[in-house]
């Protein structure tokens, strides 16, 4: 290539001048000058840009949460399961932060929009799965942050594709739900029907090709698209929040492609088999743990954010082994094998290994994600009732809760299903009947505690949740 600079230009100007080819010579010779000082600004501000962008990715750090479906506190090994096998789970607890007291809705769709929007769901429940799309989420938030955000896995509010993007993500690879009254029933349902073998999948809202995922497993799938998701994020220089709500382990049960049956089962035609549960689990862990090697092989690792929370208490029909004790599952119930979660969060070299007891709730991750971007909380949103558990992630001392709250109306129909509750991490008042209980001693809540039986203490706690739930209304 030729380089040509002033210096070398200034002596010939004159002898250039003196006939007509070489005046063109020396205009031409201008231009290469003009185009080789534009071109040098250009890739300066480019590389303005690109910095401006490293800046970015490394000073917010990637996120992933990792929503299982119908995973309880009594599942993962770490938190005293004896049932299932969880290595991964317990790896991010290990090397992590694992808490102890964190309660979600007994139900996915109410606690989804809590998780979503960090409120309760007083404020903006108002059907299952039906979201006016007038709210806001944590995926908005980000977005306008500068992330790329996508969402992969089980989409369960109405609105298709539609709302996935007013709701603030980019992109989506994700399984739709039927959206009435027949999905709060829909744990009756007794065949796979396109969720785990042969999934039923759309990417941005268009669904994939007849024939596309013909046997092949859903999460699979899912956690393939959020390693092509991550990686993609990375070559563009922006740091990246992927939402990833697993489509393991609710029912219908079935087996996984580490199981002998799973290569002759049909999912239109065989039924729902609960023995597949602990095989689920495993396999959903296994997915986890092929998640962290491939982003740690791509080196992202370091500087990725990973959240793994359960949704609600594990199904009714299933039964655990939990230190030594027999437990049945509480979704669908508000007694605390209903609403009680794992979470586990794992962020090498930030978070300081440990186990924490602080109170949670699932309006609490939208405030948290907020401080983990190091963004401050949006104020167009309305009013926001989560707490930020980020300070304790750093080993600071923050604000931790003194109680977690729940309004508990899933069909937001039949006005005898509500529920409203108050606890902390021994005690929990009903709001509608006045029930009273010790959870710790009665875990299943079979024996309401009189009044005439409280402590001094007992009746100063009790008075005082129920002067909170009075100012928790619209």
């Amino acid at each position: 290539m030729l380089v040509l600079n002033r210096q070398y230009l200034q002596p010939n100007i004159k002898y250039m001048k003196k006939n007509l080819f070489n005046r063109k010579l020396f205009f031409a010779l201008l231009l290469l000058i003009a185009f080789g000082n534009c071109k040098k600004d250009f890739t300066a501000k480019s590389s303005s840009a690109s910095n401006d962008m490293l800046s970015l990715a490394a000073t917010k750090p990637n996120i992933v949460l990792i929503l299982a479906d119908d995973i309880g506190y009594e599942v993962p090994t770490v938190n005293g399961g004896e049932s299932y096998s969880t290595p991964n789970i317990d790896m991010m607890a290990r090397f992590g932060m694992r808490f102890t007291q964190c309660f979600a809705s007994p139900m996915c769709s109410p606690s989804r929009f809590m998780l979503l929007t960090g409120k309760y769901n007083y404020r903006n429940y108002h059907g299952w799965g039906v979201m006016d799309q007038s709210q806001r989420t944590f995926a908005n938030m980000l977005s306008d942050a500068g992330y790329d955000t996508y969402v992969t896995g089980k989409w369960q509010l109405d609105g298709a594709d539609q709302s996935v993007r007013i709701f603030g993500f980019n992109q989506s690879y994700t399984i739709f739900e039927q959206y009435d009254q027949t999905a709060l029933n829909h744990d009756s349902d007794p065949k796979t029907l396109g969720r785990y073998k042969s999934p039923e999948l759309y990417a941005n809202g268009a669904s994939l090709r007849a024939g596309t995922t013909v046997n092949k497993y859903c999460d699979d799938i899912l956690v393939d698209s959020v390693v092509t998701y991550a990686s993609r994020s990375t070559q563009r220089q922006k740091p990246f929040f992927i939402y990833y709500p697993v489509s393991l382990c609710h029912q219908p049960y079935s087996p996984t492609p580490d199981d002998p049956q799973y290569a002759a089962w049909d999912p239109l035609k065989q039924l729902s088999d609960s023995t597949f549960f602990p095989s689920m689990v495993k396999y959903m862990d296994k997915k986890l743990g092929e998640l962290f090697r491939r982003f740690d092989s791509m080196g992202l690792v370091k500087n990725t954010v990973f959240i793994f929370v359960g949704d609600n208490g594990t199904p009714h029909a299933i039964y655990s082994m939990y230190k030594g004790q027999l437990v049945q599952g509480g979704k669908m119930q508000s007694t605390v094998w209903g609403t009680h979660v794992p979470l586990m969060v794992y962020w090498r070299g930030v978070v300081k290994p440990g186990i924490n007891s602080d109170l949670i709730d699932f309006t609490d991750f939208l405030p948290t994600l907020a401080g983990i971007a190091n963004i401050p909380l949006p104020t167009t949103y309305g009013p926001l009732d989560g707490v930020s558990f980020y300070p304790r992630l750093k080993g600071l001392p923050g604000t931790p809760r003194s109680w977690v709250f729940c309004h508990y109306d899933p069909d937001h129909i039949n006005p005898s299903v509500l529920k409203r509750w108050i606890q902390d991490t021994t005690y929990k008042l009903y709001d509608s009947t006045g029930y009273f209980y010790n959870t710790v001693l009665d875990p299943y809540e079979k024996t309401k505690l009189k009044d005439s039986q409280l402590t001094a203490d007992e009746k100063a706690i009790k008075a005082n949740f129920q002067s909170i739930m009075d100012t928790l209304h619209n």
